[in-house]
This record gives structure tokens, C-alpha cells and sequence, in this order.
């Protein structure tokens, strides 16, 4: 569905963002134990007659591992978190985090941080045999001067969390004319509304997504798929809505009106709602669905 309109979030007020979210950024990284191997590369090239460059030939230089392989998962599944939890703010990974947030933001990543460095050391212990075993994986692409130490290994693995306050437009304490100095001011102003518009627009983006699928959800429900079963549906349909609902309240740092509504009505409509009532009763499901998709209709504007 494409809702194409104007601009989002028209009441956006610098102070109050600024004293209601706070920047994160997270940075998390694991040795990939991957290697791009020059010889085989230009063999491949040659053999093919192929130019040179076209062809990348990379190594996994332990094979399977498993303790490697559950980290990258995890490392993966953290960032996931990370977004789910915080809106966009820069291009080099500054994330919002509404302070109302914060505490339970910090809990869990610190969690998640002490998981991620037992995993590592779970690997570390068995590098070493990995590494004795990555001859007979790898056969004539062995290199042993690609593996490094397990106190080097250990070294790749970070994992941190820093928080910034949010920059308010303030004032440029630089020796320039008043006329650069004004410039740079609305220059800035400009950046941090975009900034901000951006991070409510993805709040805005969440919820027409976990809208759109309870909608659709609710509609197949029933049909017959092509192996003739019935279609039915998670419980998740439903608690996709209620965490985006939160969303609307925890990330409404420009105090919107609109957001607020939109929070109050989704919490209207699910009053009562739940996926075994969707499920057994006919009418509450045509009446659920007819509210959502007119709740989608009544969405900010915007290009999904």
C-alpha cells in the first residue's frame, strides 16, 4: 500500500525532545573467520579466463564451528533488537531512545552483552582444536599463518554502549561573524528537525506494517491454502499491534497530538480483543478487521 502525502509530525518542538530521549549507539563485532584467498581467487580467474577482479574467492577458515556460527546468529539477533528498541537519528549509527526507555533499554543490552562475551569465550575454548581441524576442511586452501592467536581472537570480539545527550540547536561558541554564525544555526535547526521527523516516521512505518499484516492476517483467515488446509494465524498478529501501541506512547517525544490519538484509538480497538476471540467468533473478527483498515486509512502521511 503506498500512502504518499507530505510531511510527518508538524508539532515537533527541539526542547522537548531534547529533554525526553537521549542518543545510543551501539557497537558490536565478532571475529568473522572469514578470508579472502588471493591464489584461488586468480585460479578461478585463470581457469575461467575470466579478467582479473571479477571473481572473490573467501574461505571460511574453520569450516563449520559452531560456536563461531551461534555468535554470529546472536550478534545478528542483537542488532535486530537494537532497531526494534530505538528510531533512526544519523547516518553513523546514532540511535533515538526516549528516556522513558532507558532503563529497560540498559537492563536488557547489558544482558545481552554479558551473553555475547561468554559466547566468545565459549568459542575461545575451542578454537584451538577448531583450528587443528580447519586442515582437513580445508585441504589445500590451509594457510596457518591466517590464524591468529586466541588472545588476538579475543581481541575482534567488542560489544559497547554509549549515550550521548540529545544536541540541542543551542549556541556556537566560535569566533565568526554573526551572519556565519546565524547561518550555521539554521543550518542545524534544519538537520535536527529532519532528524527528528525521520525517527517519528519510522514509529509511523512500524505501526501501517503491524497493521497492514493483522489486516491481512484477518482476512485469510479461513481460506484454504493450495494444500487445502485452513489458514489461521499467530498470536503475534495481535501483540505486533499492542508493542507498536507502546511505541506510539514511548516515542511521542514531540508531544504530537496526532500520535497520541492514534495510541488511544488502537488501544480502543483492542479492548477486549484477543487472538482466540479473533479466532472463534465471526463477527468480532469482520469488526476488528473494518476497524484497522479504517485506522490505516486515518495513518500520517507518508511513502511506505
Amino acid at each position: 500500500m503506498n500512502l504518499s502525502q507530505p510531511n510527518l509530525a508538524p508539532e515537533i518542538s527541539v526542547p522537548t525532545v531534547s529533554s525526553s530521549a537521549m542518543l545510543v549507539e551501539l557497537s558490536i563485532g565478532a571475529w568473522s573467520g572469514r578470508k579472502k584467498d588471493k591464489r584461488a581467487t586468480a585460479k578461478v580467474e585463470q581457469d575461467n579466463k575470466a579478467a582479473t577482479g571479477v571473481a572473490n574467492v573467501t574461505k571460511k577458515l574453520l569450516g563449520d564451528c559452531a560456536e563461531l556460527d551461534a555468535i554470529n546468529k546472536f550478534v545478528a539477533n542483537v542488532r535486530s533488537i537494537n532497531y526494534a528498541s530505538t528510531t533512526p537519528w544519523s547516518d553513523i549509527g546514532l540511535r533515538l531512545l526516549p528516556t522513558v526507555r532507558y532503563f529497560k533499554y540498559h537492563e536488557q543490552m547489558t544482558a545481552l552483552r554479558d551473553e555475547f562475551f561468554a559466547k566468545r569465550d565459549a568459542f575461545a575454548d575451542v578454537y584451538d582444536w577448531e583450528r587443528t581441524q580447519a586442515q582437513v576442511k580445508l585441504g589445500d586452501l590451509f594457510n596457518p599463518d591466517e590464524y591468529p592467536t586466541v588472545e588476538r581472537i579475543k581481541q575482534a570480539f567488542r560489544f559497547n554502549i554509549n549515550y550521548m545527550p540529545l544536541p540541542e540547536v543551542g549556541d556556537w561558541r566560535v569566533e565568526m561573524e554573526t551572519s556565519t554564525i546565524n547561518t550555521l544555526k539554521t543550518h542545524y535547526e534544519g538537520f535536527y528537525s529532519n532528524q527528528v521527523q525521520t525517527a517519528m516516521n519510522d514509529v509511523w512505518k512500524r505501526t501501517f506494517e503491524a497493521l497492514s499484516k493483522m489486516s491481512e492476517g484477518l482476512a485469510r483467515y479461513g481460506t484454504k491454502t493450495d494444500k487445502g488446509n485452513k489458514q489461521t494465524f499467530r498470536d503475534s498478529l495481535i501483540e505486533n499491534v499492542v508493542e507498536v501501541t507502546d511505541l506510539l506512547n514511548d516515542f511521542n517525544v514531540t508531544n504530537s497530538v496526532q500520535m497520541t490519538e492514534m495510541k488511544t484509538r488502537l488501544e480502543d480497538m483492542l479492548r477486549g480483543v484477543t487472538p482466540d476471540a479473533l479466532r472463534e467468533d465471526d463477527y468480532l473478527r469482520g469488526q476488528t478487521k473494518r476497524q484497522v483498515d479504517e485506522i490505516i486509512k486515518n495513518l500520517p502521511s507518508l511513502d511506505i
